[in-house]
């Protein structure tokens, strides 16, 4: 039988643009640092360490936590593309639920470069290359960077499918803006209307504004998972526990369905959200808020569908209705998402704990969803892994 895991301590640093953050090292020993502060925890207290970056040397992981202790625990690195940070938290729940341990740091940092993702080792073969040719096949523009490809095709396939219209994107990327407004932590604080993405230059004629796509970022963030008796022994905070979580990679419907969403893992999404709410025996209509991947607002507003939070289909209606801000439906990336608060790849699935404990701690300030007793985390990386994560207070 598993154990309950609460979420004892959350921290997290403000995200930089490239250049303009501290190493990589330095950023994650901070997050964790405040981390262990939120908890009232120290360094000895831990029993194992979850550490997830992607790019960066092997056991970059150890180099950031000696900066907060060196106690001789297992300090394991995770690589897992985007989903990186949210995958360290679903081994570290792991570790927690089945008693292989009872206090567990998580960590996620990434210290990136300016411009497009690429391919860091040029002389072998890519985890991307059956991606790239489904992608060949079905979207061509092989001038367009991989990931706006990715993106933008399922964006695309969106359009062509239920007749999205591009201003929809839009708003989507303006209401990341209204939310991150009011967060300190994010990159891009300036908000924009929809005009203003609408406007703005023009990276696929017809699919993608430049405002449209996540900036490269650095950043770090972390969390301290811990067990019940744990907990009571050393008298934390048990406000926000980990209901359900899943984590999915990919099946043959990925490549063989020519269908660009399910390329980008609208199938994985679905699939762990499906389990999640069967495991919680919650949907989605009980949902006060979601911290989503939206690398590209096309990817946000695919994800909508593919959690359940409206219809296949329903995205547009879903946008309009402004059923995915405050007063709507259910309040989704009040942090201002990977849009406007930033993607350090590492660090995105703790970033997105970080917000969503703080919404149900009641903590979250001029961001509050007000009553918000169930959070939802949606977290992906192509090559691919998707891991989804319910939340809930008291």
């Amino acid at each position: 039988m598993s154990r309950s895991v609460y979420v004892s301590g959350v921290g997290m640093i403000p995200f930089a643009k490239p250049g303009a953050s501290a190493p990589y090292h330095q950023m994650g020993a901070a997050a964790g640092r405040l981390a262990l502060e939120d908890a009232g925890l120290s360094y000895e207290d831990v029993q194992q360490v979850y550490a997830g970056y992607v790019y960066g040397d092997s056991t970059s992981g150890q180099k950031a936590v000696y900066q907060l202790g060196m106690t001789g625990i297992p300090v394991i690195n995770v690589n897992n593309n985007c989903s990186t940070g949210s995958t360290a938290l679903f081994l570290a729940r792991q570790a927690v639920a089945s008693g292989a341990a009872d206090c567990v740091l998580v960590l996620g940092f990434e210290q990136m470069s300016p411009g497009a993702l690429g391919a860091v080792f040029p002389d072998r073969p890519t985890p991307f290359d059956d991606f790239d040719a489904v992608t060949d096949k079905l979207v061509g523009m092989p001038e367009i960077p991989l990931a706006l490809r990715y993106f933008g095709g399922a964006g695309l396939s969106h359009m062509n499918k239920y007749g999205t219209q591009l201003d929809t994107f839009a708003k989507i990327r303006a209401k990341a803006s209204r939310h991150a407004a009011n967060n300190p932590l994010a990159l891009f604080r300036k908000e924009v209307t929809t005009e203003e993405v609408m406007n703005a230059p023009m990276i696929w004629p017809g699919v993608m504004t430049r405002l449209m796509a996540c900036p490269p970022t650095c950043g770090a963030a972390a969390a301290l998972l811990v067990s019940e008796r744990f907990a009571k022994e050393k008298g934390l905070d048990t406000s926000v526990h980990i209901a359900a979580q899943a984590m999915t990679t990919d099946r043959p419907s990925t490549f063989e369905s020519d269908d660009m969403m399910r390329l980008v893992g609208f199938d994985m999404a679905a699939d762990a959200a499906a389990k999640v709410y069967a495991e919680a025996g919650i949907g989605p209509d009980d949902i006060d808020v979601v911290e989503l991947h939206d690398c590209f607002a096309h990817n946000e507003l695919i994800t909508y569908e593919a959690l359940g939070l409206c219809p296949a289909g329903g995205a547009e209606k879903f946008v309009n209705d402004g059923d995915n801000t405050y007063g709507g439906k259910v309040v989704t990336n009040p942090s201002g998402g990977l849009l406007s608060k930033g993607h350090p790849l590492g660090a995105t699935g703790l970033a997105q704990c970080y917000e969503l404990t703080q919404q149900l701690r009641g903590k979250a300030e001029a961001r509050q969803v007000d009553g918000a007793r169930v959070a939802l985390q949606h977290n992906l990386g192509l090559g691919g892994a998707c891991v989804v994560t319910m939340y809930r207070a008291g």
